[in-house]
């Protein structure tokens, strides 16, 4: 295996860099101070988005740095998983970056899903505007009265009933369904309750404005409400949409969330460890350049020790990152399950490492807006129960490996 980058994702990183250190550091620090102005709380149908995001979007656009993420040369960069990982590290570098680029979740996740398993007419109405960067989308599948870590506890139903599908149900942590753009949800939910168990549920596109569709609130994660994307809890009461709005066939949707969530792991692991780069940037920053007790802080209280194991754990975590992404590339997610949760339980709890010690070095700095370290740990925190918790990892990577044992 060659993990060295290629030609292509040199030059789109190079191109990247140069891109966010001219457009996006300069403006990002007001950027958050006028987001906060603007959305201030959970009011959610108030929440704007500021201009300046339309600005470098169609900049970045302009440039050809747009749905890199995309294995389509048409479409997007025509990248493989390994080939874009190191594009994903640029990007986690900034909190905004992602979304310029049209590279946020849940947004590439539900691209992806459109993009593989949706049918013509669905790609033409949903995801082209999508790739666009016109409309937004949301995930819904966590729910809030079951264990959603197991994801076959889902209650919500998504029943055929003629030419339509009736949905019922709440999901919550839904994230972007605050977002003055979000227009459509990809709903999973419950279909045959006795069918085998990865084939009882189902995936549909149901448009936000739907009846039936009542979005209840924006939860706060750390008192922080995530605007104007938001992370909300929502109701489906005996939503009715056209059969053509399956995603696939009824009961495709354990299929279609392996799918979706292998190469979205890899695109959230290598944003965290961009963010443990910049956090890890930060903590050098502020070590070299405040004195106490007569010495800079980086000669003080272990801190040179706590220099050399966040730079192992970052890059330990990166090479781990990039074999799980060779894998997929090599033989499917499906076939990469341990590699993907080693992945998803490492790389978060890395970022996490890195930014509480930024934080204390930081002292009351550190949990103040004036540096971004709040948010990053806010974001560590959430992505190790995002997307599976780490215990649900772990015990993917057990059985995994128990299954080699048993065939010896």
């Amino acid at each position: 295996m060659d993990f060295q980058p290629s030609a292509k994702t040199l030059e789109y990183r190079k191109k990247l860099i140069q891109f966010i250190k001219d457009n996006i550091e300069p403006i990002e620090s007001n950027y958050h101070k006028e987001n906060r102005r603007l959305n201030a709380d959970g009011n959610w149908r108030h929440w704007e988005v500021p201009p300046v995001v339309a600005e470098l979007k169609a900049k970045a656009r302009e440039q050809g740095l747009w749905n890199l993420f995309l294995p389509d040369a048409e479409l997007g960069a025509g990248l493989t998983t390994l080939e874009y990982a190191p594009l994903a590290e640029v990007m986690g570098h900034s909190l905004l970056a992602p979304e310029i680029f049209n590279c946020n979740a849940p947004d590439t996740g539900n691209m992806e899903v459109l993009y593989h398993f949706g049918s013509q007419a669905q790609k033409e109405q949903w995801l082209e505007p999508l790739l666009a960067g016109e409309i937004r989308s949301v995930f819904c599948m966590t729910e809030p009265d079951v264990a959603s870590s197991d994801a076959t506890n889902m209650q919500t139903k998504i029943v055929a009933d003629g030419d339509e599908v009736v949905i019922s149900g709440r999901k919550w942590w839904s994230t972007g369904l605050g977002h003055p753009d979000a227009a459509f949800a990809i709903v999973m939910g419950l279909t045959d309750e006795d069918a085998p168990k990865h084939q009882r549920h189902s995936m549909v596109l149901v448009p936000l404005d739907a009846k039936g569709v009542t979005i209840e609130r924006m939860l706060p994660a750390f008192g922080e409400y995530d605007a104007p994307y938001g992370h909300g809890e929502v109701v489906f009461d005996k939503v009715r949409v056209p059969k053509e709005n399956v995603i696939g066939e009824l009961g495709d949707g354990f299929k279609i969330a392996q799918g979706r969530l292998g190469p979205g792991r890899i695109h959230h692991c290598m944003r965290a460890l961009g963010a443990a780069e910049k956090a890890m940037q930060l903590f050098m920053k502020r070590g070299q350049d405040r004195i106490a007790f007569g010495r800079p802080l980086l000669q003080l209280g272990g801190n040179s020790e706590r220099v050399a194991d966040m730079r192992i754990a970052i890059d330990q975590a990166r090479l781990l990152t990039f074999f799980a992404a060779w894998k997929i590339d090599q033989v499917g997610a499906m076939k990469a399950l341990a590699e993907i949760s080693a992945i998803k339980v490492v790389a978060p709890n890395v970022l996490q490492q890195v930014v509480d010690e930024t934080i204390q070095l930081f002292g009351g700095a550190g949990v103040s807006h004036d540096v971004p370290l709040t948010q990053l740990f806010a974001v560590a925190r959430a992505l190790r129960i995002a997307d599976g918790p780490d215990a649900v990892h772990r015990a993917t990577i057990a059985k995994v490996e128990l299954a080699k044992y048993r065939e010896r």
